[in-house]
């Protein structure tokens, strides 16, 4: 889902070991963690995997840190994680592509800026939304506004983060009704200052994703283009170091690390009412408004496959063409499966 260096909530020194985490999360402790037990590699089998601490970028507050308290995933794990809070996608890619994160999500767009830039870094997996029918970003208009289609954003100032999912949904938006980008005003506004100014009515739309939308409308807004084929993707994208991925050692402990992150996530998908309580302690929203976005965070993690290159290398020409990005993109030289043939998080057995 979907991204400056205000983008990261804290640094990356201060921030603590998985052993720390999972001891201080946020709110009150729990007595058992359901997933302490995964069956994982061993540091018998894996000693040199002891000495590996991995980053995991949290795009948002996607759950991930607070989930891994909870389910007590990476208990038993050979290394050492931690986590680096993102507020949206370009930034995580960049940290990625630095080095200072190993792995983490970010929505269909970032990938295409970040190789654009020759950022260092390849996707790894995908984020396939358990309700594609169900948007999990969509381009809103305040109460009261006399917009009604997407043709009617002719002239009008439209606040989106730049780099972004969101970037990408306004942009199909306005193709798919004869617009570009010169018809428009792209206010380049991360997510606070988006919500500033869409509050305040200093643009006329914003292109957000939940749970930003979600509040939003429940506050009044109304949606105006909603995120879903074949304007937008549902789908969103791991992204690894080019570092991690290049030691053999390394790569191999990064698929233990996103094999149990998938689990928790498969875990909560199962248990919506832990994991609406996980993204309102990550996010600090209410519980309700946390629940009214879980769509946006249900997901089943896969191999990019073949259908996903092709899809994010439209979107890729597309950026192109409407000249978001200076340099073509092949989105197929950026991918890297990291996970086995076959794997898919929404058929483990998680149901403690």
């Amino acid at each position: 889902m979907r991204k400056r260096t205000t983008g990261v909530i804290g640094t990356l020194g201060s921030l603590a070991l998985a052993s720390t985490l999972l001891a201080c999360g946020g709110g009150e402790p729990d007595t058992a963690a359901p997933l302490s037990d995964v069956a994982g590699s061993s540091d018998a089998k894996h000693p040199e995997w002891a000495k590996y601490t991995f980053t995991i970028g949290d795009n948002g507050g996607d759950g991930s840190q607070e989930l891994a308290r909870i389910t007590g995933v990476f208990d038993n794990a050979p290394y050492k994680v931690r986590f680096a809070r993102f507020t949206f996608g370009p930034p995580l890619v960049q940290a990625a592509a630095s080095g200072d994160i190993d792995l983490g999500s970010v929505g269909d767009v970032p990938p295409i800026t970040g190789a654009a830039k020759e950022y260092g870094f390849k996707v790894v997996a995908v984020n396939r939304s358990l309700t594609p029918d169900q948007a999990v970003e969509n381009i809103i208009v305040p109460k009261g506004s006399k917009l009604r289609t997407a043709a009617d954003l002719r002239g009008r100032t439209i606040a989106v983060p730049q780099g972004s999912s969101a970037h990408g949904l306004a942009l199909n938006a306005l193709k798919s009704v004869g617009l570009t980008p010169k018809d428009v005003k792209l206010a380049f506004l991360d997510p606070a200052a988006g919500a500033t100014a869409f509050n305040t009515g200093k643009v006329d739309a914003w292109s957000i994703w939940n749970p930003q939308s979600a509040i939003a409308v429940r506050n009044g807004a109304r949606i105006l283009v909603k995120g879903l084929p074949p304007i937008d993707q549902t789908s969103s994208y791991y992204v690894a170091s080019d570092t991690s991925l290049k030691d053999r050692s390394k790569r191999a402990a990064l698929t233990d690390v996103l094999k149990r992150l998938s689990r928790e996530f498969a875990w909560a998908v199962k248990h919506p009412d832990q994991y609406a309580q996980a993204l309102s302690r990550e996010q600090g929203i209410p519980p309700a408004d946390a629940k009214a976005s879980l769509a946006a965070y249900s997901n089943r993690v896969t191999l990019v496959e073949q259908s996903d290159i092709e899809l994010e290398q439209k979107l890729a020409d597309a950026f192109l063409d409407a000249g978001q990005i200076t340099k073509k993109v092949d989105v197929k030289s950026i991918t890297d499966n990291l996970l086995p043939a076959g794997y898919d998080s929404s058929k483990l057995k998680v149901t403690s």
